[in-house]
């Protein structure tokens, strides 16, 4: 005989199984669904896609972005040295602005020193051209930063006499989110330190 409390347990227990397939059955959907997502994610590193003339969609694979990392480095580096060293009285103020987008509060330090020396009262006063010649730079490939080395020669014209520096500086470089335009490589400059300036001698090879 059949009793209302029976049905009631009846009902619960059935509840009871709905809810619970309920669950597993959502477990099971968010479980597919991330792992699908992960699998786009990763495909969509390895492919970039392009649209033709006649608006058809080309795969294309991307390259080793490490081997691109180092090319980018190397650019990074120069574009810095040429801005930060090479001014004269109309485009310091200008290549100063661009240069410090490129590094941290390090490089600004140096900025603060150089203008703390009077070097750019100098550069007014005395109309000096400071030329970036050659610019070498290595760099340690890690996995959170790169250190670099760079050895840059400058020529400092003063009128009609020019005389010929060696300039070497180091530091770390570590990746940041691309701001263009101003800072394309995505790379910031990081204990920027400058280690010697030293005159060479007329006759001296600026090669290493």
């Amino acid at each position: 005989m059949k009793t209302p409390f029976k049905n009631i347990q009846q009902q619960l227990r059935m509840n009871r199984w709905v809810v619970l397939s309920v669950l597993i059955v959502s477990g099971v959907v968010c479980t597919v669904a991330v792992l699908l997502i992960y699998r786009v994610h990763r495909e969509s590193l390895d492919h970039a896609f392009v649209v033709n003339g006649e608006g058809e969609v080309i795969p294309l694979t991307w390259v080793d972005q490490r081997k691109n990392l180092e090319v980018e480095a190397l650019a990074h580096l120069e574009q810095f040295h040429r801005w930060f060293y090479g001014v004269d009285a109309g485009s310091y103020e200008n290549n100063m602005e661009r240069a410090l987008w490129l590094g941290n509060g390090t490089v600004a330090e140096v900025f603060q020193q150089k203008r703390a020396d009077g070097f750019f009262n100098r550069l007014l006063q005395y109309s000096l051209v400071q030329k970036v010649e050659r610019i070498d730079s290595k760099i340690d490939m890690g996995k959170e930063s790169m250190g670099f080395r760079t050895r840059t020669i400058l020529i400092i014209h003063r009128g009609s006499a020019a005389d010929t520096y060696e300039l070497i500086t180091s530091g770390r470089l570590i990746q940041v989110e691309r701001n263009f335009p101003h800072n394309p490589h995505g790379l910031l400059i990081t204990d920027f330190f400058e280690n010697s300036l030293r005159k060479m001698e007329e006759n001296e090879n600026t090669e290493e």
